[in-house]
């Protein structure tokens, strides 16, 4: 029967519309890096390009795709562009385009297993698989959107675990104890914005010194539990991270776990970049003793391939995560008893079908084949750190385990008050290039350029081409030169 005609006009030639887009991601997958990789466009560009009020009648999927390539694309930084090495990559690998499509045309809300069954099993058995591609024991897992939301649904797990009260009468104008975290000077950001969310505030996250390769301080950790105790504060968790995000530091989670233990903490681990380096039988070591943390995460979207966001959170304790969160109205009352209902163990009452790319990614990727991709780029990594070592004018400034590379550009006899300037000179005029996109951060007080290599479609000679740039406008001036440089 012809039900054309009971459709939206919006809705009408959808067909040949996923078809021209279809050939136009492919055609892109395959060939992003014929783009600038940061994009050039100035603040206000791609708003003044738009209209500032909307149609009042419909437009056809030709105008408007023809305004996507027009004034939308030039905004776009290209993450998917082979020479993207500023952040940890996210790749969009076709197996996971293709899952993210499904999920949109099925459009469901995982939040009841009742509201799709297979939403709810599937992200049980997928989450399982990354389990034993990992070596994790048995344990709850749940998807959430990042490792932020991850981040502070652990934290506040921990603080459920206390029996304070705090859920039910809250934390304000109580004769409650000072509520502290401790993690390490190199964890992401997010820790300390779990303590402001949660009401511990930014006194109430502790962090902790590191070693010489920018490790947490397990005696440093000890120290500050006591001296906190003797203070009168009460001590909730220790979030240890695996591949921190400056310089991808493997804190020693065994030692922390100890700490932990004699002192009764919460432990949660942010593996959300280096962890899924432990799918590597040679790189298994990353994950020693994170079988003892009380919640963990890692994120398919930083280095398994799968679009973002995707999140893979596990837990030892999954029922104080669902004390912590799990508010049932009678609107959302079934009679499955037996099920898992995965809205009771996060803040999102909406969830997406996310299970369903990273099943895909891992389906038509193989394990092996994820592994080859890892192994490509820690050798990739290692290769450049070994052309930053062999140079006299770049110097490497942290170890290197996984794929990111710290390093600075110091030719002898600079100032040391230069060099700062000096690498962010040499940091922007490779950026302007158009042809690699590097970040930067501060180690020891020092200006640091990284290099993180994890997009899929990296090969040899976008690095290498990274390295030729950063030598070539290295010696575009003298050592006494003015920065920026031109490109």
């Amino acid at each position: 029967m012809d039900t054309t005609g009971d459709l939206h006009e919006a809705e009408r030639g959808f067909a040949e519309a996923a078809a021209r887009l279809g050939r136009w991601i492919a055609d892109y997958l395959a060939g992003s890096e014929r783009y600038p990789v940061l994009s050039r466009a100035r603040p206000g560009q791609v708003r003044r390009s738009l209209p500032s009020a909307p149609p009042q009648d419909p437009e056809p999927f030709e105008a408007v795709f023809a305004d996507f390539e027009r004034a939308i694309l030039p905004g776009i930084t290209h993450w998917n562009h082979p020479a993207f090495f500023a952040y940890f990559a996210i790749t969009g690998s076709a197996p996971g385009v293709l899952g993210e499509m499904l999920s949109a045309a099925l459009n469901v809300n995982g939040m009841l297993w009742r509201t799709s069954p297979a939403a709810t099993e599937l992200e049980q058995v997928t989450l399982d698989w990354l389990r034993q591609m990992l070596g994790l024991p048995q344990q709850f897992g749940v998807i959430m959107d990042t490792a932020s939301v991850a981040t502070l649904c652990a934290v506040a797990a921990a603080r459920e675990a206390l029996d304070l009260g705090i859920r039910t009468r809250g934390m304000a104008g109580r004769d409650l104890p000072r509520l502290r975290l401790y993690t390490s000077e190199q964890a992401h950001s997010s820790v300390e914005k779990a303590a402001i969310v949660l009401g511990l505030g930014q006194e109430g996250c502790r962090k902790i010194p590191t070693d010489g390769e920018y490790r947490m301080r397990a005696d440093a950790l000890e120290d500050a539990v006591r001296e906190d105790l003797r203070a009168g504060w009460r001590p909730v968790c220790v979030v240890a991270t695996v591949g921190t995000t400056s310089t991808t530091s493997v804190d020693p989670v065994d030692e922390v776990a100890d700490v932990c233990e004699r002192y009764g903490l919460w432990l949660h681990v942010d593996a959300a970049y280096g962890g899924a380096a432990a799918i590597l039988p040679e790189m298994r070591w990353v994950l020693r003793g994170c079988e003892r943390a009380d919640s963990f995460l890692v994120n398919p979207h930083k280095w398994l391939f799968t679009p973002i966001d995707c999140t893979a959170f596990y837990t030892r304790r999954p029922e104080v995560l669902r004390r912590a969160f799990s508010l049932v109205p009678e609107y959302l009352r079934t009679p499955e008893d037996e099920v898992v209902n995965y809205m009771d163990y996060g803040v999102q009452l909406g969830r997406r079908f996310r299970a369903l790319k990273l099943w895909m990614v891992i389906r038509m990727f193989g394990v092996r084949g994820l592994q080859e991709a890892i192994r490509r780029h820690l050798d990739l990594a290692r290769e450049f750190a070994e052309w930053v070592d062999a140079s006299p004018d770049f110097q490497r400034m942290a170890p290197v385990p996984f794929s990111t590379v710290c390093f600075r550009y110091s030719p002898p006899g600079t100032p040391e008050e230069e060099l700062d300037r000096r690498n962010a000179g040499l940091l922007e005029a490779v950026n302007a290039s158009g042809e690699a996109y590097l970040s930067h951060t501060v180690l020891r007080g020092r200006y640091t350029l990284r290099l993180a290599v994890g997009n899929l479609r990296t090969q040899r000679r976008h690095v290498a081409r990274c390295w030729e740039l950063l030598q070539s406008h290295a010696r575009k001036r003298g050592p006494r030169e003015e920065v920026p440089w031109e490109s």
